[in-house]
């Protein structure tokens, strides 16, 4: 395995110092009277794979058919500025995991392996008595993409049935605890999946849980989705948001894959349509949830989180995928419904949310002490009618690869994003500026320009002293890899451990 910068360099608690005396009870005895007074809640944390906050009927989207998210939507508490700190799968899961930032955890990039060196979000609640679990794909082992992961790399988790990474959503593989026999889920994945998640509440509902959710579509391919979800889509009848070029020349190309169709406009539609079609899949599982959670008498006393680790540019400003500054690819619903939580039924919070942040979120709303090792901040307090300054989320891109690899247009990137403001630098510079109240689909960059040369003056302080808070020395992407000594391979790809 490769050895990983120490986590508590600049004077953190390391996970085994943490553990030690929350073990002792040292950490948790500020909590024992919660404890006595009343029983912390369950937690129930699903998250999709590539889904942009946009995409659902309660967010404004007029062509998605979302009912089971909208009506989660009017019972929760709407973050509507919920953020990726790093638009890729594995940097954003390590961030949920961990609760720190990816160039501190050290999966800036897809495809290697988290190291244990901190607390994990199982560990603490582990050591709270919760049994944890983990459901889907988990893309932290870097160990290779069906190689079974051990249980010393599983973060803690209890319960597990999990692979590391696959799309092929209608022939979906994954390992069952500790057995080491691949096996595969019954049809559509997602579907499995919910019920097995159903089950696992059905088996838990006398004790405290922390169960982890992670659905793999409506990531592409696009085209995958069961029929029945597929027809309710008509391509040619969707509505193509304002910053989609029509021009062809103002698209990036866009790999060939199976769903290519004629113009580009053309493959918008047709990926468009194969996208909401995911979507409108995984909302139905949203309904079973819910009703699952209801029927087993356990929606007063459970926290339930729908969010992503990442958007989808789905063509805006010519581009595909993610990783990405703009709000197609950074920002992800975030939807959370704790009934015990009076008077916020079908409220919004426009203060920022981002990925590192859900972690000491989670361990506030509980109860349980955040570890040290934590970058993010709880925004419990904002839920309790506290104020939290709007000082803006750290959004990066820290290495140029896979998808946007620099031979494709990618390229290195750190920004910051406002409940109104994205400010985006590259190597080079000051890159991006926007005003998304004035400008929601972000097509007038105002970088450099007088009118906003104060505005650019505030949003680089605040970037700054982002990135000084996170110890991120905001290098080329290559630089980290040497840092956290990750192998290399002739093509320049970082390889899968050993």
């Amino acid at each position: 395995m490769i050895r990983a910068v120490k986590t508590n360099s600049n004077g953190r608690m390391a996970r085994r110092d943490f553990l030690a005396i929350a073990g002792a009870g040292t950490l948790l005895a500020g909590c024992s009277s919660l404890k006595k007074e009343k029983k912390r809640p369950n937690v129930i944390f699903v998250f999709a794979d590539q889904w942009r906050a946009s995409a659902s009927g309660y967010a404004g989207d007029p062509n998605v058919k979302t009912p089971c998210l909208d009506a989660l939507a009017a019972e929760s508490v709407n973050f509507k500025n919920a953020v990726a700190c790093c638009p890729v799968c594995s940097p954003a899961r390590g961030s949920m995991v961990t609760g720190q930032y990816p160039n501190r955890h050290g999966v800036f990039l897809n495809d290697v392996c988290l190291n244990h060196n901190q607390p994990s979000v199982a560990d603490c609640f582990n050591e709270a008595g919760y049994t944890t679990g983990f459901i889907g794909k988990w893309h932290l082992d870097g160990h290779g993409r069906s190689t079974y992961i051990h249980p010393e790399r599983r973060q803690g988790f209890q319960y597990w049935k999990a692979l590391e990474c696959t799309h092929n959503y209608n022939q979906s593989s994954y390992y069952d605890n500790n057995c080491t026999e691949i096996k595969q889920w019954d049809g559509y994945d997602v579907f499995s999946q919910t019920e097995d998640a159903v089950h696992f509440v059905q088996q838990n509902r006398s004790q405290q849980f922390l169960l982890f959710l992670s659905w793999g579509p409506p990531h592409d391919p696009y085209l995958t989705a069961p029929e029945e979800f597929r027809k309710m889509y008509d391509q040619s009848a969707l509505q193509l948001s304002p910053n989609v070029p029509v021009d062809e020349r103002d698209f990036v190309p866009r790999t060939p894959w199976e769903d290519q169709a004629g113009t580009m406009l053309e493959t918008v539609r047709l990926i468009s349509a194969g996208y909401y079609a995911h979507c409108t899949a995984l909302d139905h599982c949203i309904g079973s949830l819910q009703s699952a959670i209801r029927q087993e008498g356990l929606e007063e006393d459970t926290i339930f989180i729908f969010t992503s680790d990442h958007g989808d540019m789905l063509g805006a400003h010519g581009l595909w995928n993610k990783q990405q500054p703009y709000d197609e690819s950074v920002r992800v619903p975030f939807l959370l419904k704790y009934p015990a939580l009076t008077g916020l039924r079908g409220t919004s919070i426009k203060t920022p949310i981002n990925t590192p942040d859900i972690m000491p979120t989670l361990c506030d709303l509980c109860g349980i002490p955040v570890p040290p090792s934590v970058d993010g901040r709880s925004r419990a307090p904002l839920l309790r009618g506290e104020a939290m300054a709007d000082d803006g989320a750290l959004i990066a891109n820290y290495h140029a690869f896979g998808q946007m690899s620099a031979s494709k247009g990618g390229k290195e990137w750190r920004g910051i994003r406002t409940s109104r403001y994205t400010y985006v630098k590259d190597l080079k510079g000051p890159w991006l500026l926007f005003d998304n109240q004035n400008d929601p689909w972000q097509k007038e960059n105002l970088v450099n320009r007088y009118e906003a040369v104060v505005l650019q003056a505030q949003m680089e302080k605040l970037l700054s002293k982002k990135l000084a808070e996170t110890g991120d020395i905001f290098a080329e992407g290559m630089e980290y890899v040497r840092l956290w000594n990750y192998k290399v391979d002739k093509n320049g790809t970082v390889e899968y451990q050993e």
